[in-house]
This record gives C-alpha cells, sequence and structure tokens, in this order.
C-alpha cells in the first residue's frame, strides 16, 4: 500500500447542534446519509449552479467532539470558511479553519482504521482519506502499513482513474457539477432537499443538457501544457488539464468531438497528438420515446 501527504488540501470543520440541517441547506451532498467513518464528495454552489468549491465530508465521532470534517483544496479553505460564516446567519454553528491536511492511502487495505479516515466516495480505486496534521503523516502510513511516498505518485493515480481536480482539471466558478462529472463521481444528490443551485443543477440533469464533459485522453509522446487548446482540425473543441505518465484529463464538449471521431479528425493540443480513452463517452444517448 502506498499512502502520500496532499500538501494543496485543508480542512474546514463545522459544528454545533445546527451543523447537519445548515450544511445541507447548502451543499449537492446529502448528509443525512453521514456518519463517521464514512466519507461523501460535494460542493458548494453559486445560485447559478456553478461550482464555488468541491470537497469531501465526514463526521467527527462524537467522543472526538462531533461535527463534520470538510476536506477541500487548501487555497480555498478560508474562503470556504468565511462564506459558511455568511451563510450561518442565526445557525446555531461555528466554522473553522484548521491546521490539517490530508494523507491519501491507496494500492491495498490498511492495516488499522484510524481516527477520521474514509473510503473515497468518488472511486473505490482512490483508496482512502485520513485528516491528519502534517508532522503525524509518516506515524499514520506506518500504522495502516503503507509506504509513505511523494504527493506526484497519487496525482498520477488519480489523473489514470480520469477523477478531476479543480484548479487544474476545471475552473472554480466557472463549471458546473455535470461538466466535471459529479453526478457519475456521486457528488450529487438528485433526491435530497434544496440547496444553493439546485434548480440549475436539477434541470441539467433533467433535461440532459450537459456538453461539456471531463474525459481521460490518452498522450501519444510528451504532453501538452495544462490549459493548451485541444483542436479537431483547426475547430476548438476543449483544454487539456492535468497529465502524468502518458495519460491526461480534458474538458471537452461532447458533441464537437463525436462530430471530429466520426470525421476521423485526429485531436491534437499544442501540436501533439491525443486521444480519447473511452470513445463512446462522448456518445449522447438517444432519447427513448415515451409511450
Amino acid at each position: 500500500m502506498k499512502s502520500a501527504f496532499l500538501p494543496d488540501r485543508g480542512v474546514v470543520k463545522v459544528a454545533g447542534e445546527d451543523a447537519r440541517n445548515f450544511l445541507n441547506g447548502l451543499v449537492t451532498t446529502d448528509l443525512d446519509r453521514l456518519k463517521p467513518g464514512l466519507g461523501r464528495f460535494g460542493a458548494l454552489l453559486t445560485p447559478q449552479g456553478k461550482i464555488i468549491v468541491d470537497f469531501l465530508i465526514t463526521e467527527v465521532p462524537a467522543g472526538h467532539g462531533g461535527g463534520f470534517l470538510i476536506d477541500c483544496p487548501k487555497a480555498l479553505a478560508e474562503s470556504f470558511a468565511t462564506k459558511l460564516k455568511f451563510y450561518k446567519l442565526r445557525a446555531k454553528v461555528t466554522v473553522e479553519n484548521l491546521d490539517f491536511g490530508v494523507l491519501a492511502a491507496w494500492d491495498g487495505q490498511p492495516a488499522a482504521q484510524p481516527d477520521l479516515a474514509f473510503a473515497d466516495p468518488r472511486n473505490e480505486t482512490l483508496g482512502y482519506r485520513i485528516l491528519i496534521p502534517e508532522d503525524l503523516k509518516q506515524k499514520l502510513s506506518d500504522l495502516i502499513g503503507a509506504e509513505l511516498v511523494d504527493a506526484a505518485d497519487y496525482e498520477a493515480h488519480r489523473i489514470a482513474l480520469g477523477v478531476p481536480r479543480g484548479g487544474l482539471d476545471f475552473m472554480y466558478s466557472d463549471a458546473f457539477p455535470h461538466e466535471t462529472n459529479m453526478d457519475r463521481l456521486a457528488g450529487v444528490d438528485f433526491d435530497k432537499g434544496c440547496y444553493v443551485g439546485q434548480e440549475v443543477v436539477s434541470r441539467m440533469q433533467h433535461r440532459g443538457t450537459a456538453r461539456t464533459r471531463s474525459v481521460k485522453v490518452l498522450l501519444d509522446g510528451p504532453s501538452p501544457e495544462a490549459g493548451a487548446t485541444i483542436l479537431a482540425g483547426d475547430k476548438p473543441v476543449g483544454t487539456i488539464g492535468s497529465t502524468s505518465g502518458g495519460k491526461g484529463i480534458a474538458l471537452v464538449r461532447i458533441d464537437r468531438v463525436a462530430d471530429a471521431l466520426d470525421a476521423g479528425q485526429p485531436l491534437t493540443a499544442g501540436g501533439l497528438a491525443l486521444k480519447l480513452a473511452e470513445p463512446d463517452v462522448v456518445r449522447i444517448p438517444a432519447k427513448q420515446p415515451t409511450a
């Protein structure tokens, strides 16, 4: 088993008697389905339905004070905490940006189950998350029987699985949950009550109007620079995101890419060839006629 401390991740704590209901009214995931030892994937959206910050969240056991810990991008942790405080009004909650980080562990089962650990809910192959101060990374790695490696190794693992990362594979405040595959990664609970941006997200779900998607790509040779425009012939069809070891993640207009594939047009980014790892993901299923 391998583990890596992720220096780009921060942890925000939300506690208090109203914490569950407070968060449930704001974010895309259903906190009524959360309990200690489990994790959920979700996001806080703008009223227009775009992602302000995506995160993983777990419940703190009562013996450790209760509340919820939110594993989010470290660069956004302070502004996220501030946004939550703005929303709290008279709710009996406290919001705190902790001096914690995230230890990711994958390629095996942990030899022990530490406190504040949970399986990554987005994809079981991603492994586990443990929320700890950085100075405990070696101790926790030893406890679970993992070899502590560089964070770049985890990035390669994430990219190979095609799981998008905000700030690299999409831009915050500029992408809808469907565009980053949150609907396919258990990040949106469509049957829960209201939350910020729900109307737009529900409309996209029911009408099938998502035309932009994050997809896995295979690179033939060197990697294009992140942010490079993907072309089908001379027509822009998307943007390359993070890459590693001949694999990458791209944000593409699936209808335009499907047209390019049908026409036999090659895809390039920065003059370098690439292809879809799973070409069928750009095919929009035909709607079935209703009786």
